[in-house]
């Protein structure tokens, strides 16, 4: 086991708790009514690491016949949240803070190197996925994930349950198989991670970067 690991490990006894205050029920119409934001956790990549990405799984998209995914909306989600109040995202930035501090300060952040794509043909996407040589660091980074979802469902949150799969889609509504599936070595230092929030747009999902955390310093990024 990573240090990276371990630290989330020895810290699964540190949870964030927040008592919920005894109120009065209101009604239905002002409950229905109260802003929601459709939020998930994601390691979210820099500039030149979408660049490097989008330049690399290019052959495939082109002959997948599906929908790119534009470059600035690549990443990796760690934990789907889905629709949550919006007097409830403190909790989120919370419950990060806390993850992010159980990671020691002088652990090595996780390598993953993206150099395979898949086409998943039940969700009918085309992904970037890791080989054999990221399977430590994919601990650590799936450790993280698990402590994430963990600690929202502690809290009352109803994230998705599906297992992490460490991927970065590419492509959606792909409709058929391409034999381009190859691609150039990329490698993803995992520096940090976001809360990130989704909007529809009539061009696809929106992302936006609510806040984020350091895996490396501990230090709000």
């Amino acid at each position: 086991m990573t240090e990276f690991a371990a630290g989330l490990t020895a810290g699964q006894g540190r949870s964030y708790r927040e008592p919920t205050p005894k109120r009065q029920s209101e009604p239905t119409s002002e409950r229905a009514r109260e802003p929601t934001r459709r939020v998930f956790f994601a390691l979210w990549p820099d500039e030149a690491l979408r660049v490097a990405l989008a330049h690399a799984t290019r052959k495939a998209v082109k002959a997948c016949g599906g929908r790119p995914v534009p470059a600035e909306s690549l990443h990796i989600t760690l934990v789907f949240l889905g629709s949550v109040p919006e007097r409830r995202i403190p909790e989120l930035t919370s419950i990060a803070r806390i993850v992010a501090d159980t990671v020691p300060a002088d652990a090595v952040p996780p390598r993953l190197t993206f150099d395979r794509i898949e086409h998943w043909k039940k969700s009918h996407i085309l992904c970037a996925t890791v080989g054999e040589q990221s399977t430590g660091s994919l601990a650590s980074i799936t450790a993280l994930a698990e402590k994430l979802k963990g600690e929202a469902v502690s809290a009352g949150f109803t994230p998705d349950l599906k297992p992490f799969r460490a991927h970065v889609t590419v492509a959606r509504k792909v409709a058929r198989s391409t034999r381009s599936l190859d691609m150039h070595s990329v490698l993803w230092d995992c520096n940090g991670f976001a809360l990130v929030e989704s909007r529809t747009a009539a061009t696809g999902a929106v992302y936006s970067v609510i806040e984020s955390w350091s895996l490396v310093r501990i230090q709000k990024l």
